[in-house]
């Protein structure tokens, strides 16, 4: 879910194009692009089956998905760096190898620290995978008009990994059981690996500049941590010893890895970066962005069947026009821009989806059709267009030798801002359910009082976005159409 600008200063064009046939590699980017996006969503349905089948617990089974989440979100911003230093095809192409190789491990696994250990793998290979295709993407693209249609592309295949996922893992689980989730993986990965090196040129030859490794290994374990402790106080509680830890072992890594960006000569994260005002905008807004959509998102697939009383694969399908209409907005929005401008675009687009949340939130006894499907439309043309305009912000104006790093930064923003999203906005649901129990509410009527609040956070989360996107202005003038 990405994107550019249309009347960005584009950035530096390698002397060789990268291709001659630049939409069959954009193809192919957002075919690998999908899996990650995929990856993140289709093993929820799956996991009872697999607790069932490889003996694990409840406990157990919140580790498959934070085995993947936390070398994924720790390791993108070196992910971006390793790109930028040692090739963005070839750190691409070792992604997508480990990718699908992990994912094979993980559908044989035969217990429970296997599948943990192949989804560890997975996660770090995707880490690598994720910046490098969007750095391609860049690359391939560096006139601005085709970049926004390309990454309108790139959105609308990334949205269609996130509302194939609830739908495909009940499918495939249901019919060839729970391993049938990651082996899915491995015919698109080996497609990928097969023809991207006819599609895209090898990587131009670059200077042999240090990689920080203090900065790596600090940068790494602290979002690493800090993913860490998002995920699991809302499962452990605030105030656990091993959250408390975690919360402190992130903010002493990161203090330090800022000590040493400001030292280094060869920082990993080069300060002077957040100079553009462009891209600095769009990760804080990317943060915001992550954060609404993992919470709306949960929220939805819980709200359906706890409160409307639907069944796993009915929750899955009541969804499709959701993603219908994200995929045809993040088609369409590159026009959009062009005529509207990269500052007001994303900020209507956020202002739609928290309309549509909101109408959603409020909409009470409408109807299926007016309280859920139309207000779900909405909140489609929302979230496409967000991310993709977002994306596009965050790497706007960005050197080509830095196009790892912006493509990092922007991945790390969303994932981190899911973690912190669910987090706290799930934590205030949880809480005000509670509360109605105590008062003597019916489980539902609870349930629904609580993802009350939750959608009301994600709108108010929406609107910031919005008046971020709106009052932020680009350092330089003539780029802040």
């Amino acid at each position: 879910m990405e994107t550019s600008l249309a009347t960005a200063a584009a950035p530096a064009a390698a002397t060789t194009p990268r291709s001659t046939h630049r939409w069959w590699a954009l193809s192919v980017l957002a075919l690998a692009q999908f899996l990650v996006v995929l990856d993140a969503s289709i093993v929820n349905i799956a996991l009872p089956t697999v607790g069932t089948a490889l003996g694990l617990d409840t406990a157990a089974l919140a580790w498959v998905v934070t085995a993947y989440v936390l070398p994924f979100g720790g390791l993108l911003l070196l992910g971006g760096r390793l790109a930028d230093r040692f090739g963005h095809r070839r750190v691409f192409l070792i992604g997508v190898a480990g990718f699908a190789l992990a994912s094979l491990a993980a559908g044989l696994a035969v217990n429970g620290t296997m599948l943990l250990g192949a989804r560890a793998v997975q996660g770090a290979f995707a880490a690598l995978l994720a910046p490098a295709s969007l750095a391609l993407l860049t690359q391939l693209f560096p006139d601005a008009e085709a970049r926004g249609k390309a990454l309108g592309l790139w959105g609308a295949v990334a949205g269609m990994g996130s509302a194939a996922g609830v739908l495909l893992g009940g499918v495939l689980t249901a019919a060839f059981g729970w391993s049938a989730v990651f082996f899915v993986n491995v015919p698109v990965g080996i497609l990928v690996l097969a023809v991207i090196p006819f599609l895209i040129n090898r990587d131009p030859a670059g200077d042999a500049e240090r990689m920080d490794a203090a900065g790596a290994a600090t940068a790494t374990l602290g979002l690493a941590a800090a993913v860490a402790a998002l995920s699991e106080g809302g499962t452990l509680g605030w105030t656990n010893p091993i959250v408390l830890g975690l919360a402190a072992a992130a903010v002493v890594l990161l203090t330090a890895f800022v000590l040493i960006e400001r030292r280094t000569a060869h920082p990993l994260l080069p300060f002077s970066f957040l100079r553009n005002r462009d891209a600095l905008a769009g990760d804080i807004v990317m943060l915001l962005v992550g954060g609404a959509t993992v919470a709306l998102f949960f929220a939805l697939s819980v709200y359906l069947q706890e409160v409307l009383h639907l069944d796993a694969l009915s929750a899955g399908l009541s969804q499709l026009p959701l993603a219908i209409a994200l995929v045809a907005i993040a088609g369409v929005i590159p026009a959009v821009v062009a005529r509207a401008g990269l500052r007001t675009t994303p900020a209507g687009a956020l202002v739609v989806l928290a309309a549509g949340v909101v109408w959603f939130a409020l909409a009470g006894s409408a109807g299926f059709v007016a309280g859920f499907i139309l207000p779900s439309i909405v909140i489609g043309l929302g979230l496409g267009a967000s991310f993709v305009t977002v994306t596009q912000l965050a790497v706007r104006g960005v050197p080509e030798s830095e196009s790892g790093l912006a493509s990092g930064l922007v991945n790390t923003a969303q994932q981190i801002g899911g973690a912190l999203g669910l987090a706290v906005l799930g934590g205030i649901a949880s809480a005000r359910t509670s509360t109605l129990l105590d008062a003597g509410s019916s489980g539902a009527d609870a349930a629904a009082g609580g993802f009350l609040l939750l959608f009301l956070g994600v709108a108010v989360l929406a609107v910031i976005g919005a008046a971020i996107t709106a009052l932020v202005r680009s350092r330089s003038r003539s780029r802040s159409n």
